[in-house]
């Protein structure tokens, strides 16, 4: 196998010194952590019950109360809100529903064009609700790059050129963008994305449910599930809560309705972040743009600047715990983190001097087709939307609103489509699930070191719908 760019060594003190003083947890939670909500008490009755106050439940329970002023709507959150992947992610808000078009053309070909359109469509939507929040989001349109680090990289960014939503930059051009030596191209797609402080967008969001009528409460954890005369009753450690609707937004964390178990798997993917840049610092690596990045391998990395000038730099690694399960100490894996430092320098060895603030990972919640899917249960009384495997910032609010077209019974251009209609292939259940996941890892690490090229492995995969190919 042939080395890539990353292969190549990084002194190992400059790394121990760039990490030595990073805090271990999520640099947008420490820095905004919302205001405090109570926790239930008291069984109540309401229209629709959402559980998970993530962007998901936070976008259902908004558009809910906007479609029906009227309507009881409460949000039930295990812990406090965002404090998962809605708190811990990279704040790429992707246009693309399907996790890219490669991915989207291959499961959705009838309807990708329509998906397409309607994820422009939902950014843009999205873009004028932030906007219009009583609290700053730090929202910036500011698009994203694809970069191409090694040469087998470059055609494939060329294919997806169109002179309007995508333009090319050759090798030179590209590192005039942004001063890496690693870059050979890049395309720039300057409307299929914008950035977003993950942890005040969240902060924004409840703040606007709450102040349109929705309850929320935060500690209650809903232990279960069931169905009763007139619609569905959850039970949390102190109270009931007795719905006509339920929206499920759990996003990795087990499905409250069990023949779902096996359609998604926790995930957990790292991110460091800088301290702030000096203004020699951004002189030096230049990225005057303020776009996100990202390269295209398929052990991809993924970065921006925040609004202080930080760099937050994530991605790589993606790792499996056998079970599925989530726990705290999987957020500290001194090995990765590493992985991480020597990469960033590698990609920017001007800022070898720069320090590593903070260091965090969070469960994503993955599915076979790396995008949402969606349904209903229980007479339509529930809906669900799960597996937006990484892409999910912007697919959230409109799986807000197809949740609640679901629930309502109605037919739209989101309910028709093949992405809503279809269902993604379970997982095996364990202990086959684990040595899947790492012979997958085996093989895309693989892939990266022979051109690209997938082998007998990743191809049986693709042959069987389980695609791993975004």
């Amino acid at each position: 196998m042939t080395q890539t760019v990353f292969d190549r060594p990084i002194d190992d003190r400059l790394v121990d010194t760039a990490l030595a003083a990073s805090r271990q947890g999520s640099f947008w939670l420490d820095r905004t952590p919302g205001d405090r909500r109570p926790a239930l008490t008291a069984d109540l009755a309401c229209d629709l019950l959402v559980i998970g106050g993530g962007y998901t439940g936070l976008w259902t329970a908004l558009k809910a109360k906007r479609r029906n002023p009227g309507a009881r709507v409460v949000v039930l959150e295990a812990r406090t809100n965002g404090w998962a992947a809605s708190g811990r992610n990279g704040g790429f808000v992707e246009a693309s529903l399907t996790h890219g078009e490669s991915n989207g053309r291959t499961r959705f070909a009838t309807d990708y064009d329509a998906l397409d359109a309607d994820g422009l469509e939902n950014l843009d939507a999205m873009e004028s609700a932030v906007l219009g929040f009583e609290r700053n989001a730090d929202w910036e349109r500011s698009g994203v790059y694809g970069v191409a680090t090694e040469p087998h990289q470059v055609p494939w960014l060329q294919e997806d050129v169109d002179g309007e939503r995508a333009v090319f930059f050759d090798g030179p051009a590209m590192r005039q963008e942004v001063a890496s030596p690693t870059y050979l191209g890049g395309v720039l797609m300057p409307r299929d994305a914008a950035l977003v402080d993950p942890a005040r967008l969240v902060d924004a969001l409840a703040h606007a449910c709450a102040s349109e009528g929705v309850e929320l409460f935060e500690d209650s954890p809903v232990r279960g599930i069931e169905r009763s005369v007139t619609g569905v009753i959850a039970t949390t450690a102190r109270a009931q809560v007795v719905a006509d609707r339920v929206a499920l937004a759990t996003n990795a964390f087990p499905t409250l309705l069990k023949r779902l178990r096996l359609f998604t798997v926790p995930v957990y993917d790292y991110v460091l972040m800088t301290e702030p840049l000096s203004a020699a610092d951004r002189a030096a690596i230049g990225w005057s743009g303020r776009q996100g990045i990202g390269d295209s391998a398929n052990q991809f990395h993924y970065y921006r600047l925040t609004d202080d000038d930080r760099i937050l730099w994530g991605g790589y690694d993606a790792i499996y715990h056998y079970g599925g399960r989530i726990r705290r100490e999987y957020e500290e894996r001194p090995e990765t983190f590493r992985k991480l430092a020597q990469h960033f320098f590698t990609t920017f060895p001007q800022l070898e001097h720069v320090r590593f603030e903070h260091r965090w990972a969070g469960a994503i919640d993955t599915c076979s087709r790396f995008c949402a899917f969606f349904g209903t249960a229980w007479g339509d009384r529930v809906s669900y939307a799960l597996g937006f495997t990484g892409l999910g910032v912007g697919a959230t609010h409109y799986a807000a609103d197809v949740m609640l077209d679901l629930l309502e019974g109605i037919q739209t251009r989101r309910t028709t489509n093949e992405m809503v209609r279809s269902t993604p292939l379970p997982f095996p259940p364990e202990p086959a699930t684990w040595p899947a996941v790492q012979a997958t890892r085996f093989a895309l690490n693989r892939a990266d070191h022979r051109e690209g090229r997938r082998g007998a492995f990743l191809r049986t995969l693709d042959a069987v719908g389980l695609g791993f190919d975004s």
